[in-house]
């Protein structure tokens, strides 16, 4: 199984981005899906997450601003991000929670992709 992350870059406040991740291999099923961001010398963060049935959830200080949703015949999860501000310059990474044939359910993460927001 491979997430593959897409849509990073360079803005200035106030613009948008849109980030999309794709699973691909031997999936059976795949549970939430979404994004955490790391930026420098900080932690790892839950930016947004989205259920199978389209529940999702998102930090506070994204609130919005961000907006998750997903592809499931795709097996893509997107973020659309508006109003970016420079604290929200951070490597962002995707995640999926996904059953294979042989495992019940594991974590999956994608390669990261940087967001830089300049004033």
């Amino acid at each position: 199984v491979q997430l593959q992350a897409s849509g990073g870059g360079l803005v200035q406040a106030g613009e948008s981005l849109r980030l999309s991740c794709a699973a691909s291999g031997s999936i059976f099923r795949i549970n939430a899906m979404g994004w955490y961001r790391q930026a420098p010398g900080k932690q790892r963060d839950l930016v947004a997450a989205i259920t199978s049935g389209g529940s999702t959830n998102s930090a506070d200080s994204v609130k919005g601003r961000f907006t998750i949703s997903r592809d499931s015949a795709r097996n893509t999860v997107y973020l659309q991000m508006n109003s970016l501000k420079p604290d929200d310059t951070a490597v962002y990474y995707c995640f999926a929670d996904i059953a294979t044939r042989t495992v019940v359910v594991s974590m999956y993460w994608g390669q990261g992709t940087l967001v830089t927001v300049s004033s």
